[in-house]
């Protein structure tokens, strides 16, 4: 049977007596949760930004699109020779491209424009330097921007073109 504790018995709750921690203080259990909340809600908040604005950033990165069940369309176009902005000498740049448009009827009217459409290509290679065009990234800028240059109206009350992709065929900086 079990006897009454004596007089000058010290007693202990069970957590001490086991030796576990003493309890926190509440100010600790507070901010311990406000921070959680604070680190789950930012965690929340940057995954919502990054799927929502997702694509905006590869702007410059040639996106391929196609309506399901439609075979993609595209126009080779001759290769471009151009100098390019001197750095260490002069240096060139040769490169075929070729584009992917929505249908045959953007495929017309590009080659109804293409002495168009390769001045505009051409004034654009030719302000590049051999530096700007060297990495992975600049060549995917530079494709943005040719297709940016396609894609301008025509004339100015025309559409603008409806350019899905720009691909490199040939690229070589000598």
């Amino acid at each position: 049977m079990a006897t009454a504790p004596k007089a000058n018995a010290k007693v202990v709750p069970i957590d001490e007596a086991a030796g576990a921690a003493p309890k926190k203080s509440k100010k600790k259990q507070m901010m311990l949760a406000v921070l959680a909340v604070l680190l789950l809600g930012g965690g929340g908040a940057g995954a919502a930004w990054f799927f929502m604005n997702k694509g905006e950033h590869a702007e410059a990165v040639a996106e391929v699109k196609h309506e399901p069940g439609k075979p993609p369309v595209f126009i080779a176009m001759e290769p471009f020779t151009v100098n390019l902005q001197p750095e260490n000498g002069e240096q060139y740049l040769q490169v075929a491209v070729t584009v992917q448009v929505a249908d045959e009827t953007q495929t017309e009217q590009i080659k109804v424009y293409t002495p168009l459409v390769r001045s505009r290509i051409l004034m654009l290679l030719a302000a590049k330097k051999p530096s700007e065009l060297a990495t992975t990234e600049g060549k995917e800028k530079l494709a943005g921007e040719i297709a940016e240059q396609i894609r301008k109206p025509f004339s100015p009350k025309a559409r603008p073109q409806d350019v899905s992709a720009v691909f490199f065929t040939s690229f070589v900086i000598q």
